[in-house]
């Protein structure tokens, strides 16, 4: 296993994690094994993003006797009410929830006590002037956390993030299905050279600055949807009309600026094996860009690349951000929780669409997304 620093907190992470996400599903002896691999083969680093009080309580179990040998990323502002996860910013709240993932995890400290879920300037403001922050930053005063970070998909609040002074770390969501801007009339154009320069040449501009801002200032990354749900996986399913393997989605988000580890998230012992099969990978192996070179050119034919050439829209929703979340809702039998709680939470979303169509005129692959509206309010009902 390799390790590398994350940003400027002086923590040396292995660049395989653990996205703890998918150990819900799981018994604490089944959650016990997934650990006990991932230890096994240098991981050395998870997020505990869930407030189920099971699954925390099983991570606590399985690391009992190791703590010393795990940086933790907990998440601040991640609850669990009647029986579900909230995200809040309600401090009782919250405070509550904090000493319950203390608890849980048997450790009196989280290395990386992470701002939850912030995707909104209007609300990264709100966080950043007022007593949430005041919270969080007496936290580490105390020791209880020792670094300050914050997730978010969206790049304009990364960017804030990076900015502010305060933010140390960010978890982030990489994968090209979300970094690349969609082919011109010859792909080919970006990956027409090995330069690590020209890798970079096709991703979406906001999320290469904010790439490029978090390694000038240290601010380290973490990532999560690095497989994007598993959608990249398939030729059917994946936006380039060609499928990509694991190794090859870990080797995109590594080779990002400032990235120092992937979250993966595991369900079996042997999809740890998948993921740390990286470390031994050859370089033909690891290579995406050359299955994305080859991509059909009708891969994008009504396909959503997220590109945001939709925008704007007149009813202020990020269809980029819904067209997103769908897609990953409808690559699991049920919707994941976290999924619906990050629609619940856009300022707008399909529900708000009045179906003019500006945004179909605009975009340049032909995406029913007036229909595709239609589908997401049906689901995130």
């Amino acid at each position: 296993m390799r390790y590398r620093a994350l940003g400027n907190t002086g923590l040396k992470v292995s660049e395989i994690g653990l996205g703890g996400e998918w150990l819900e599903r799981h018994n604490t002896e089944e959650v016990k094994e997934v650990i006990d691999c991932c230890a096994a083969n240098g991981i050395n680093i998870l997020d505990c993003w869930m407030s189920e009080p099971n699954v925390r309580s099983n991570i606590g179990k399985a690391i009992k006797g190791s703590r010393e040998k795990w940086i933790i990323q907990g998440h601040i502002g991640s609850t669990w009410q009647n029986g579900q996860y909230v995200r809040t910013r309600d401090l009782e709240k919250v405070k509550e929830a904090f000493e319950d993932l203390l608890t849980r995890m048997q450790t009196d400290y989280i290395d990386l006590g992470m701002i939850h879920f912030v995707d909104e300037a209007a609300e990264f403001d709100r966080i950043m002037n007022g007593e949430f922050l005041a919270y969080v930053k007496g936290l580490k005063e105390k020791g209880v956390i020792r670094h300050i970070g914050m997730s978010t998909h969206n790049p304009a609040v990364g960017k804030l993030a990076a900015l502010s002074g305060e933010i140390e770390m960010i978890l982030f969501s990489v994968n090209p299905a979300f970094d690349l801007l969609p082919a011109s009339e010859d792909m080919n154009r970006y990956f027409a050279e090995d330069s690590y320069e020209a890798q970079l040449g096709g991703i979406a501009p906001e999320r290469e600055e904010l790439y490029r801002i978090c390694e000038q200032r240290g601010v380290g990354i973490t990532v999560m949807k690095g497989y994007a749900g598993g959608r990249l996986f398939s030729a059917e399913t994946s936006p380039f009309g060609v499928a990509l393997t694991p190794v090859q989605c870990l080797h995109y988000a590594l080779t990002r600026p400032a990235v120092a580890s992937i979250m993966v998230g595991y369900d079996t012992p042997a999809h740890v094996e998948a993921a740390v099969a990286y470390e031994t990978a050859s370089e033909e192996e690891k290579d995406y860009a050359s299955v994305l070179a080859g991509a059909p050119r009708h891969a994008y034919s009504g396909q959503c690349t997220y590109c945001g050439h939709c925008a704007p829209c007149p009813q202020k929703i990020d269809i980029a951000m819904v067209n997103k979340l769908y897609d990953l809702a409808v690559m699991q039998e049920e919707v994941p929780a976290t999924v619906a709680a990050h629609y619940a939470q856009l300022a707008a979303n399909a529900k708000d669409c009045i179906g003019c169509g500006g945004c179909e005129k605009r975009c340049p692959f032909g995406v029913p997304v007036v229909e595709r509206m239609e589908k997401a309010k049906k689901l995130f009902v």
